[in-house]
């Protein structure tokens, strides 16, 4: 008896193809870029559109570098994986030492840590990690369709 193989029966099953790793740091790279675009330019954007915004490109940037991380997982593990960390990175904003305190009065850590737990950036988080893995949901589905 012939022994059974694995048979994908949809997109999310079929193994990534070799450089997906490198895809996924490019978009985390890209998604930085955009980031700090829209962090640093005042001029077209109020504060509080510039700081939900942010949090939706950083929630992207953690669901890419999840990815790149683990680009073969399904992609509901790695949407869970990352709404986990950006909830806990979130959550220790609760939490201050005199050293945590002096890392977030940087650029850099503000951009990684944050400065203060906002409930409303959970939702920017999940609207970030949500539509990152919609996009990428919709790009290998199209892709199964021209691929026989």
């Amino acid at each position: 008896m012939a022994p059974r193989t694995a048979v994908c029966r949809t997109p999310q099953d079929r193994p990534l193809p070799r450089g997906s790793r490198l895809r996924y740091v490019g978009l985390a790279l890209a998604t930085i870029v955009v980031g700090l675009s829209v962090h640093r330019n005042d001029s077209m954007l109020t504060s509080a559109v510039r700081d939900k915004l942010g949090d939706v490109l950083w929630a992207a940037m953690i669901t890419w570098l999840i990815s790149a991380l683990a680009p073969n997982a399904a992609l509901r593990v790695r949407i869970i994986a990352a709404l986990a960390v950006c909830f806990v990175v979130e959550g220790t904003q609760l939490y201050h030492t005199q050293a945590l305190d002096s890392a977030r009065r940087t650029m850099a850590g503000h951009l990684v840590l944050g400065s203060g737990f906002d409930v409303l950036d959970l939702l920017a988080y999940t609207f970030g990690v949500l539509m990152t893995g919609l996009l990428e949901f919709t790009v290998r589905h199209a892709r199964a369709r021209t691929v026989p």
